[in-house]
């Protein structure tokens, strides 16, 4: 995966990512809300292929599912983070967004060209020619992310299932 660098601090939380006052209004809606208010323009900035970096507890706050969708949306291609609040971190799975865990990302500059290989749990920033090592994402849960999230993973997994009992 190869795009921007969108660097965030610490807390973002997941009425930021997905705010309360537009959950009527669907996952377009949300998602065009999206971060508006610690990164205004957000959602009109990113593009499809683009890295979240962020500091410690990214996704805070509610189980709201939503606040991950609304990155997959736009089409994030992962969120690199110190550390996840729990169930942001397994709803983003679920959903089929990679979430990884960093270090140190003292290194990391806003919009700054990024080369992320998930396999090798690794972010390359060729601007400066600076490898970070990150945690690599535990098998099972790479499964989900390579099969696009839960739903499909369980699917497939139940399709096997039946043809192997016939």
């Amino acid at each position: 995966m190869s795009g921007r660098i969108f660097l965030l601090g610490d807390d973002i939380d997941t009425d930021q990512l997905a705010p309360g006052q537009y959950m009527g209004g669907g996952m377009k809606a949300l998602a065009a809300h999206c971060l508006e208010t610690v990164r205004p323009g957000f959602s009109q900035q990113v593009q499809p292929g683009d890295i979240i970096v962020a500091g410690t507890n990214f996704g805070a706050g509610s189980s709201r599912e939503q606040a991950a969708g609304a990155l997959k949306a736009l089409g994030v291609a992962a969120v690199i983070a110190r550390s996840f609040a729990g169930i942001f971190y397994r709803n983003a799975i679920n959903l089929g967004l990679p979430v990884v865990v960093a270090g140190d990302i003292s290194a990391v500059r806003d919009g700054a060209s990024a080369e992320l290989d998930l396999n090798a749990a690794r972010l390359a920033l060729p601007d400066d020619g600076r490898v970070l090592e990150l945690q690599p994402i535990p098998e099972n849960l790479m499964q989900i992310l390579d099969m696009g999230g839960l739903v499909p993973f369980l699917k497939a997994r139940f399709q096997s299932d039946m043809e192997q009992t016939r």
